[in-house]
């Protein structure tokens, strides 16, 4: 076999195989220490009372651990340690040579992914032990702050000033106006994460779309950026593992918040400074994403400006449990519809 193609698949093996060894013991702590919320219930954007969410999912979310998260990101740092370990203690060039954290692809991502897992796991600790998590203009202003930081280093260190865009040929210059394009891309996706909320859902969704991207990666000759992003797929597909109905643990805001500043990493990662159309490519990888912020932002512009709902319920997945459809249908099709948007976004980006 290809050894560029056993760099991509050795770190999603072990990511995978870190996060179902380590379950056992991960969720034992989180059943022992009851770390889910104590009492049901959502509020809506708008500030009012979320009646047909908490009508479908008030006694799920009560005895059911959050932090789920944990083991995505866990899986992913320890399959990242574990190589790096084997490399650096080992004199063989094909030990050595799947080790996939470098300077110049996945340093960025990975910070991201733990700067943006950490302040998730906060707000999840609120919602276990305090009456609501953080406020969410406290964590937009997080996702900002780190993107900033983010794209200060693209537009700094790499001498990233374009980006490409569809149908446009050649890339776009953007000048210092990149970084808040970067910070606006950022804070996009990470409404897209409010996707979590059904058993499976989010999981699945997020594996196909990062392994998409490792796709990506892998024909931009970004092997290091290619192999974290099975790694990640590879965590995902572990929890996911859990997380099919009914849940063991919910993937919560340390998985969402991580995974989604990450994925912008990547996809401006593998998009000019790749010679690629990654950043492009991501309405089309993660268009269920996309679908989720248009359903919010639709349903609170309907009722603002229209004075009724566009939706029973808002988003878009939780609308179709509303209208009958059961859970575990609609997370299969969310699953065929990302697996097929995550095919057709990758061949775009390769052509």
């Amino acid at each position: 076999m290809d050894f560029n193609a056993l760099k991509i698949f050795i770190p999603a093996a072990t990511a995978f195989a870190v996060g179902i060894l380590c379950e056992p013991m991960f969720a034992h702590f989180l059943y022992k220490h009851r770390l889910w919320k104590k009492k049901g219930g959502k509020i809506a954007l708008d500030g009012t009372v979320a009646k047909t969410f908490n009508a479908l999912h008030t006694e799920k979310e009560v005895g059911t651990p959050r932090l789920g998260g944990v083991l995505v990101w866990g899986s992913v740092l320890a399959s990242a340690a574990i190589l790096a370990l084997l490399a650096h203690f080992s004199s063989s060039q094909f030990l050595r040579g799947i080790a996939f954290v470098s300077r110049s692809q996945t340093w960025v991502p990975l910070a991201a992914l733990i700067a943006g897992s950490l302040v998730g796991a906060i707000d999840d600790f609120f919602e276990i032990f305090g009456s609501k998590g953080l406020r969410l203009r406290t964590r937009l202003i997080f996702i900002a702050s780190v993107a900033t930081c983010c794209a200060l280093w693209f537009y700094v260190k790499l001498g990233v000033t374009a980006i490409t865009i569809p149908f446009v040929v050649g890339p776009v210059a953007l000048g210092i106006l990149f970084i808040p394009v970067f910070v606006l891309v950022a804070l996009s996706v990470y409404a897209g994460g409010v996707i979590d909320g059904i058993d499976g859902l989010a999981g699945g969704v997020f594996a196909a779309i990062f392994m998409a991207y490792a796709g990506i990666a892998f024909f931009e000759h970004q092997l290091d950026l290619a192999a974290l992003c099975a790694a990640i797929s590879g965590g995902l597909l572990a929890f996911l593992w859990f997380n099919i109905p009914p849940a063991r643990f919910y993937l919560s805001e340390t998985g969402t918040m991580g995974l989604t500043i990450a994925l912008t990493n990547v996809a401006f990662l593998t998009d000019v400074l790749g010679g690629g159309r990654g950043l492009s490519a991501l309405p089309i990888v993660a268009i269920l994403l996309v679908a989720t912020v248009f359903s919010d932002v639709a349903q609170i512009t309907s009722k603002k400006f229209l004075g009724h709902k566009l939706f029973r319920i808002a988003p878009l997945h939780h609308h179709f449990e509303a209208i009958g459809w059961p859970a575990y249908k609609v997370t299969m099709r969310y699953w065929i519809i990302g697996i097929v948007a995550a095919i057709i976004g990758m061949s775009y980006a390769i052509m």
